[in-house]
């Protein structure tokens, strides 16, 4: 950090008066900071076009009219003699995105790259939605350009070509394989230009390190008349075209949306504005001069101020870290502050990957306007929302009951301390009356269920209020506990700070829930994002890519480039004429081979700069920040691996100088007066709580819980034993007493059934964030192909975090097979090992690693965690342990059934290396190639299932074992009855369609095996019998499944259909009855090949089950598992395809779907890495997509040109055989594997093969298509309009906690 004094402006408002405003999407909070330091706010609608048609510029008329009486100038325009400065925060480029209401923007790419952007990482967004609905693009044209750059590899590439070397960034180079064809650039330019579009986004592959392309495209732009050109370089000069491409499209498409807007607010005040210091916010928490005010940098705009507020103001009240709770009507913002703000790089929102610093702001499903559902006896909240518009029942304009009816029948929201805005016309109170109509029918409906489920409890209306309370309490603390212990961080060692409409009714409870002993409420907690505005710095950055390894001898270069910056930056700040200056210089490091760069700031050199002798010591030791961070991140450091700096960033900060608030006068006694009291429902029964008014409050009142303090933007609830007091600003803070163990029964009650969901998934959901940040190998710790789980006693699956569908269920046969293999001999201190198919494995790079949970008393397990997850290579006869032409276990690496890897807390390290590197039997095979990758993964699922042991004992400690036990059965028993009632329905239907309840289905591999399902229902009692008799024998290959594949396959086919969610354990599997055939493919015999059958049959399986099901037509049916490599190096990858349609739903393309997810390596990371230049991504143009009234997606084609010799394996499924359409609908087109030889030969592969391929040589694979649905006769009655949510406003999900969940779900 460097301080730099100048001479220069101020930032004061003197004698003015200065605003400060957070324009939200439903509100716009107004802050004046008056003459003499006194503070003026006001809340206004964002939208009231009756009554003014910009309401920051309103809120600013309304405060200068009643402080000065001069609002409007001679010109009819509001007065800005009088005004300072002004600075705001706004959702305008937010909602733009939401929305799709951007500019219309043409995307120039290089020729084969036109779907780029829509196929992305090629993941679906939700894995269990059978309708995928994909983000729509941000650009309206695509314009493919003839031109081409790639990195030279001058020791790789044995191409025979004579292309011109061009200069990168840090003496890069890169080689010019396709200069700009100019002429046609213009004339398809031009011809969009034509079509009204004014907005253009050049995304050119590796133009990040070397420009020039789009520099060139640019100038053409300019001269065409293009008023908004966006260069990916200049919009974020970082790798991976794919993340900068959607950076650079979202900057054309919400920069002109964003300009028209700031046109239009300084339209409205006297010479617009001319004069007075404008800023707003941007996504990193700084701000910025309106003129540098950018769509991509605005996105968290509001956000973002909110965290400055608490994170300024609530570190004033304590010495510990600070969790962010902004609750609005939505959804809830959650972040954390320790000293620093916690920055990413890289961060989706609305399906857009922006590539820019921004705060890490976590968005989940619970805010006021959350709506409340009952569903197979459990209670949900959201992630609908009823929005501001109809709202929640209360606000009289038909919306349905939401967290804030509830908050309302408990008494935590007073209607004659709300303003009388609602109703139809705007001037009515709250209706309480019309919610609690609207709870009493809900209660019908759950007492109702309660008496068929032989319950005689009867629930009041006040009950199933707090039931709902406690959910959505609950479901706020779920991604707080990811934010804290995913980080190995303690979450109870936080303050809560506490803003929003709504936050403060529920602090109280989150804090107890979490353990968190203190909650700061600031004074403006309502507006906290408008005051955060008045404390925030100006931020100046400037970054630019690097590349060169971080050592000493680089050391001069790298500290000239941040020299350089930081005079930029400086000069920047000057400008603008700030006195104080802080430069703040960040390397972006990783280890080489590794994706997981940090953004780093140097920490002091050891000893103080001037003992340093390291070349960059006047800037401070980034090394040590570096190893810290990824010792905390990662929980280890590698040693003898080279540190790339991938870019250099310097963020200059012109210091803010708002005076510091005032104080309030002292009480003369510690207990306030109070206004009355009210009726409010607690946990522990009904209260008659006093109310008072936080304007009469005085620093040093002290409040006894339970309490409700009403102030003019919220309303704070202060629980039993817990006190308040007000602090010299006029803030609360408030002393939560956390309880021991919670008192409820072994009953099954329907509240905390959700509760305890939550609580099981979480524990599954922190394993897997410790087994990612403790592993080493790629497929754990950056693809994260892995699954954790919780199992009862019995080996039941509990709860398992929904990341890899074909997982799901699997591992339960693993648990079960080591109590019949082990039984009694288990002892605490036991880790078991096992991949074998016969021991419920999959296939065997899929190591599964097991521990019993014992506790205090218990001679016996009383529950099992257990971790599987994919390692890179375990021997075998080929790189990566999936050889395509396999034809026994033998040759596909080591198998372990019941394997003690820990004895009695010992890690039997000399026997699993000997098991390891010991080759199996089959002829060339050889032990793993990856030992110390193995060892290292194998003891981060040991700590991994540790953190599970911790975490099933504190939730014991908390409830008791009876409690929690009792819950597990319940819980599962709940996903039985969600079972139940999707089999009742149809069965239903299915007779009244077919007069029968039988349901048949048969599929078939490409090699002619059948996989036949009948199913028999019984629509009285929801269950079914599944029978797979008529499958095919065990196949000479390795396409056999394994048993728990086709358990899988079923529970996620049962929860797609379900359509909700549901807890994800045995009991979905209870109702169902289910036959597989010994020595079938779907059950092969002890030593049959299997690796085919966990990528490629599971997915027959699932076609199979949804065509007896009708649920939709096939989707591609295929991983396409493409490996890559020689004795050096190996690559890995599985492509998209087309998706099914449905019943009411196109199919999507470009995109994964069932049984795997897997994302895709960014093509600049490709092509950097390894000897390959990928020509070809693109959806496939001859109509791969099966016809009908909904048509199939489209496959993709992608072509791959090999730079030197290498081995091509492929193991492919649908090459002969169409996915099927369904209803009338046709089948997709089947995929296509091609070698292109470098003398134009064009050779067709087989779909499973294993060939050595020379420099020059290209292969070619087009992805099958999905099936279309319905008669292509009725296509001109179908929608082709791209699918829309369910009806209801959908919060949107961000933030570290979502982009892990999003990755994992994509593993």
């Amino acid at each position: 950090m460097v301080l730099v004094e100048s001479a220069g402006g101020s930032s004061e408002g003197g004698d003015k008066y200065c605003f400060a405003i957070d324009r939200g999407g439903t509100f716009t909070d107004v802050l004046c900071i008056c003459p003499g330091g006194r503070v003026r706010t006001i809340k206004l609608l964002s939208e009231d076009p009756e009554r003014y048609s910009d309401a920051p510029r309103e809120g600013i008329r309304r405060i200068l009219k009643e402080e000065t009486g001069e609002d409007l100038a001679p010109s009819g325009l509001v007065n800005t003699s009088k005004i300072g400065w002004v600075r705001m925060g706004t959702t305008v480029a937010t909602n733009a995105l939401l929305e799709r209401k951007g500019d219309p923007v043409v995307l120039v790419v290089n020729t084969g790259f036109r779907d780029l952007l829509y196929i992305g990482n090629q993941a679906r967004p939700k894995i269990f939605d059978l309708n995928i609905r994909k983000p729509a693009n941000l650009y309206q044209t695509v314009v493919e350009v003839d031109c081409r750059i790639v990195p030279e590899q001058a020791d790789r590439c044995q191409l025979n070509n004579q292309w011109k070397v061009l200069q990168g960034v840090a003496g890069s180079k890169y080689l010019e394989v396709q200069p700009v064809d100019e002429s046609s650039v213009r004339s398809s330019l031009a011809a969009a230009r034509e079509q009204g579009i004014n907005s253009v986004s050049v995304v050119l592959t590796h133009s990040y390190a070397c420009p020039e392309h789009e520099l060139r495209i640019g100038d053409i732009a300019k001269q065409l008349g293009f008023s908004h050109v966006t260069l990916s370089h200049q919009a974020m000069p970082m790798c991976r075209v794919v993340a900068r491409g959607y950076t650079a499209c979202a900057e054309a498409y919400l920069t002109p949306h964003v300009d028209r807007y700031l046109a239009s607010f300084k339209s409205g005040f006297d010479n617009q504005l001319t004069g007075v210091d404008v800023l707003f916010m941007q996504s990193d928490g700084g701000l910025t001069n309106m003129e540098n005010f950018r769509g991509a940098r605005a996105i968290l705009s509001g956000p973002a101020g909110g965290v400055v507020g608490y994170a300024l103001t609530g570190s004033r009240e304590t010495d510990l870290p600070l969790i962010g709770f902004d609750m609005g009507g939505t959804s809830t913002d959650v972040s954390r502050y320790a000293g620093t703000y916690e920055h990413v790089i890289e961060s989706t929102t609305a399906g857009v990957t922006i590539q820019a610093p921004q705060l890490d702001i976590n968005t989940v499903a619970a805010g006021g306007g959350s709506r409340l559902f009952f569903r197979s006896g459990i209670f949900v909240v959201g992630p609908e929302s009823a929005g501001s518009h109809p709202g929640p029942a209360c606000y009289k304009k038909g919306g349905p009951l939401t967290v804030t009816d509830a908050n309302l029948m408990l008494g935590r929201i007073l209607p004659q301390y709300f303003p009388k805005i609602f109703g139809p016309t705007e001037d009515e109170p709250l209706d309480y009356e019309l919610a609690r109509r609207k709870f009493s029918e809900l209660q019908a409906d759950i007492n109702a269920h309660l008496e068929s489920s032989g319950d005689s409890r009867v629930l009041t209306i006040e009950q199933v209020a707090l039931g709902f309370i406690r959910v959505a309490n609950e479901t706020m603390c779920r991604p707080i506990r990811a934010l804290t212990q995913s980080r190995g961080l303690d979450t109870a060692n936080h303050v809560l700070s506490c803003f929003g409409g709504a936050g403060g009714q529920h602090a109280c409870s989150i804090a107890r829930n979490l353990g968190i002993a203190k909650v700061v409420v600031h004074k403006y907690a309502g507006i906290l994002s408008a005051y955060g505005m008045a404390l925030a710095d100006v931020v100046q950055e400037v970054q630019e890519p690097s590349g060169v390894e971080f050592n000493e001898s680089n050391g001069q270069v790298l500290k000239e480039r941040l020299d350089a910056l930081s005079k930029q930056c400086h000069a920047k700040l000057e400008e603008q004429g700030f006195r104080t200056i802080e430069l703040q210089p960040f390397l972006h490091l990783r280890y080489e081979g590794t994706d997981g760069a940090l953004m780093c700031a140097p920490a002091a050199a050891p000893g103080g700069l001037e003992s340093s002798t390291s070349i960059l010591a006047t800037y401070g030791d980034f090394h040590a920040t570096f190893l810290e961070r990824y010792r905390t991140e990662f929980g280890f450091v590698l040693q003898n691996r080279r540190i790339i700096v991938d870019d250099i960033r310097i963020r200059g900060l012109g210091k803010n100088e708002t005076p510091p608030e005032a104080q309030i006068s002292a009480a003369p006694e510690a207990t306030p007066t109070s206004e009355g009291n009210t009726t409010v429902h607690f946990d522990e029964g009904a209260f008659d709580a006093p109310i008072f008014l936080t304007k009469n409050l005085l620093a040093g009142h002290k409040i006894s819980g339970p309490a409700v303090l009403i102030d003019q933007l919220s309303t704070i609830i202060v629980e039993p034993e817990c006190m308040a007091e007000v602090t010299k600003y006029g803030d609360l803070v408030i002393d939560v007493r956390t309880s021991g163990k919670h008192g409820i029964n072994e009953e099954l009650d329907p509240v905390h059934l959700s509760i305890f969901s939550h609580r099981f998934m979480s524990i599954a959901e922190q394993m897997g964030r410790v087994l990612q940040r403790t592993s080493i190998s790629t497929n754990i710790k950056e693809r994260l192909d892995f699954s954790c789980a919780l199992f009862g006693p019995d080996g039941g699956l509990v709860s398992n975090a929904p990341h890899i569908p074909v997982h799901l269920g699997a591992m339960q046969e693993t648990v079960q097979y080591q109590l019949r293999v082990r039984g009694e001999t288990l002892r605490n201190g036991d880790v078991l090992l096992a991949n074998h198919p016969q021991a419920g494995g999959s296939h065997l790079p899929d190591l599964t690693v097991i521990t019993p949970v014992f506790y205090e008393g218990q001679p016996k397990p009383v529950f099992f965690v257990a971790s599987r997850g994919h390692h890179a290579d375990i021997g075998g006869i080929t790189p990566g342990s999936m050889p395509p032409h396999s034809t026994t276990l033998a040759q596909e690496g080591a198998a372990f059934k019941s394997f003690l890897i820990v004895e009695n807390g010992q890690f039997q390290e000399k026997q699993i290396v000997e098991r390891l590197t010991t080759p199996t039997n089959a002829k060339g095979a050889v032990g793993t190639r990856n030992l110390s990758d193995n060892l290292s993964d194998l003891k981060a699922q040991i700590a991994a299932n540790h953190k599970g042991i911790h975490l099933v004992s504190e939730l014991i400690d908390s409830y008791g074992l009876g409690v929690v036990q009792a819950y597990m059965t319940h819980i599962q028993k709940n996903a039985e009855l969600a079972v139940r009632d999707m089999l009742r329905q149809i069965g239903r239907d299915t007779l009244e369609r077919t007069g029968s309840t039988v349901l048949t289905a048969q599929e078939f591999m490409d090699d002619g095996s059948p996989i036949t399902l009948r199913v028999t229902i019984d629509p009285e009692s929801g269950s079914a019998l599944c029978d797979f008799t008529g499958s095919g024998q065990e196949v000479w290959g390795n396409c056999n499944a394994p048993r728990a594949i086709t358990l899988s396959a079923l529970i996620y086919c049962l929860r797609c259909m379900v359509g909700h969610d549901v807890p994800l354990n045995q009991g979905c599997l209870a109702p169902i009855q289910v036959v597989i055939p010994k020595n079938s493919i779907l059950d092969p015999s002890e030593g049959a090949a299997v690796v085919g059958g966990n990528v490629q049959t599971s997915q027959r399986i699932v076609d199979t089950v949804l065509k007896a099901f009708r649920a939709c037509a096939a989707s591609q049916g295929c991983m396409n598992n493409i490996t890559i490599g020689d004795d050096q190096w190996g690559y890995y990858e599985t492509v998209a395809g087309g998706s099914g349609a449905g019943p009411d739903w196109h199919g999507a393309g470009g995109v994964h779907t069932h049984m795997t997810n897997t994302r895709i390596t960014d093509p600049e990371i490709l092509e950097l890495r390894y000897p390959m230049i990928l020509k070809r991504f693109c959806l496939r143009t001859d109509g791969s997509g099966g016809r009908g009234r909904f048509i199939g997606g489209e496959g993709v084609e992608r072509d791959l040109l090999f730079r030197k010799p290498v081995t091509l394996s492929v193991l492919t499924e649908r090459r002969t055989l169409q996915p099927y359409g369904l209803a009338g609908g046709q089948p997709g087109k089947s995929g296509r594997n091609l070698i292109i030889k470098n003398d134009g030969r064009v050779i067709a592969l087989a779909g499973k093969i294993c060939i050595d391929v020379e420099a020059g040589d290209t292969f070619a694979m087009k992805t099958p298509g999905g099936g279309g649905y319905g008669h292509s006769d009725d296509s001109s009655n179908a929608d082709l309009s791209p699918p829309t949510s369910e009806s209801g406003h959908r919060f949107v999900e961000r933030g570290t906690v979502y982009n892990y969940s999003q990755a994992q779900e994509s593993a």
